[in-house]
């Protein structure tokens, strides 16, 4: 009853996200000259965008602004085409659009930020988990869980979840970027993320320690 009430009250379509929906989902002419304005909108969305964040990789020239803009507005083209059917109208067309190239410019300056730096992976990098104190005079029992995460993460992790676990948790790598330098995907990584911290969660119940669960991105 509760989710046939939800479904009534759910918007539908205006005209103008109908008229969208149907020249992006056709062919021809119409198609084209549809995908050529929203590539345009997208490409203004993502110019804003990267403008605002400049300073977050080092303020390029007006020139890099827009080919980072025009590559996060080609990304968003891609990614709203292959998501066109799962558009609902509960919001305008261009307004459910216009999220996809924040979310690709905020991608894209990710990325530029990284240009040029190592990602750190190296296999040993994860014992610098044993200097993370809250300070240099944590007690015992805080002592006592770091060197029990140190050793589950040497002992019951694969190289590579401790390489994405560190890089993640640790080094604050971005997903994407990481993704990216290990030619693989986002998907990938977030499943390998979540295999690491169930074995590490099992490793540390095995021996009696429980910490409390942490925000997403963190150890737990």
């Amino acid at each position: 009853m509760h989710e046939a009430s939800l479904s009534d009250h759910r918007r539908a379509p205006d005209a103008e996200s109908l008229a969208w929906l149907g020249a992006l989902s056709g062919a021809g002419p119409s198609r084209d000259d549809a995908l050529e304005r929203l590539h345009a909108l997208l490409l203004r969305a993502s110019r804003f965008e990267i403008a605002r964040r400049r300073r977050a990789f080092g303020a390029g020239h007006a020139g890099e602004v827009d080919d980072l803009a025009t590559q996060a507005a080609d990304d968003a083209l891609m990614a709203i085409m292959g998501k066109l059917h799962t558009y609902r109208g509960d919001s305008r067309f261009t307004t459910w659009a216009y999220k996809f190239a924040l979310l690709e410019a905020a991608v894209t300056v990710r990325r530029r930020a990284w240009h040029g730096r190592e990602v750190p992976l190296e296999t040993d990098g994860w014992a610098q988990l044993a200097d993370r104190r809250a300070s240099p005079g944590a007690d015992a029992e805080t002592a006592e869980l770091l060197r029990a995460v140190r050793a589950g993460i040497a002992e019951a992790l694969t190289a590579h979840q401790r390489d994405v676990l560190v890089a993640i948790t640790l080094n604050d790598v971005p997903i994407d970027v990481l993704a990216a330098r290990l030619a693989t995907t986002r998907g990938a990584l977030y499943k390998t993320l979540h295999d690491a911290r169930r074995k590490l969660r099992a490793r540390l119940a095995e021996d009696g320690l429980a910490p409390e669960p942490a925000r997403e991105g963190g150890m737990s």
